[in-house]
Formats: structure tokens, C-alpha cells, sequence
């Protein structure tokens, strides 16, 4: 998410740079690392290590052709079900620019969801179909 809004900016800017994205970096049970883990309680971790697989389950419903008001308000429940407190969103995206995601486009999966006072962000591939 904020790799695409980045690029976007230097694009309006006319800024000469180039912005090279890297994998995100997660611990072992697919938590992307980020200093707001260190607000996260031994409870709220095992809670917050559960977001990227609701996600992944996801994205592979919505690449196997489920529908993705279904798929995302699916995830959502998970996300809920699983102990987060909140969930801001669960959107499928265009990969380049966050445009609504089309079944023929590479898409991101990305949510947002509060765990007491700490909002987590992930996002996974939806690959074209």
C-alpha cells in the first residue's frame, strides 16, 4: 500500500528518482515485521499473527473466481472472529496504482485492523486469472 502511494507521489511530483519495492519482511508465522508489533501484548501477537493466512485464504477464493464482495466481507468476519477489535478494511486493489481490482488485472489484497491501539496493515497477491 504505501509502496504504491509512494510511487504515485514522485509521479505527480515529476520527481526524478526510481522507487524499488523489496518483499516484505515477516517473522515465521507470516507477520510482517513493523516497530508497531513491539505495542502488541503476548495475546494480541498470536491474534495479529493470523492476519496474513485470512488474507492469503482470501485472495486464493478470489483468484479461484469467488466473488469479491463475498471474499472480502468473508475475510473481515475472519479477522473478527480471530480477536481483532476492528476492522477498517479488506479491499482487493489494482497492483499499480490501487484502482478497483479487475478479475483480467494482478491485484493486492490489503487490510487494515486494530488490535487494542495498534492498527496492523498487510496486503497479498491476487494474481490475474
Amino acid at each position: 500500500q504505501q509502496l504504491c502511494v509512494v510511487r504515485q507521489l514522485c509521479r505527480d511530483l515529476d520527481l526524478p528518482v526510481e522507487i524499488i519495492g523489496a518483499p516484505t519482511v515477516r517473522d515465521a508465522h507470516g507477520l510482517a515485521m513493523s516497530s508497531r508489533n513491539a505495542f502488541l501484548g503476548a495475546a494480541e501477537l498470536e491474534v495479529a499473527r493470523q492476519l496474513n493466512a485470512i488474507l492469503r485464504r482470501a485472495a486464493a477464493a478470489l483468484a479461484a473466481g469467488a466473488d469479491e464482495g463475498s471474499a472480502t466481507a468473508e475475510a473481515s468476519r475472519a479477522l473478527v472472529e480471530a480477536g481483532f477489535d476492528k476492522v477498517d478494511y479488506v479491499a482487493a486493489r489494482d497492483s499499480l496504482a490501487l484502482a478497483p481490482w479487475r478479475r483480467n488485472r494482478d491485484g493486492r489484497l490489503l487490510a487494515a485492523a486494530w488490535l487494542g491501539k495498534t492498527r496492523l496493515i498487510d496486503n497479498v497477491e491476487v494474481p490475474s486469472a
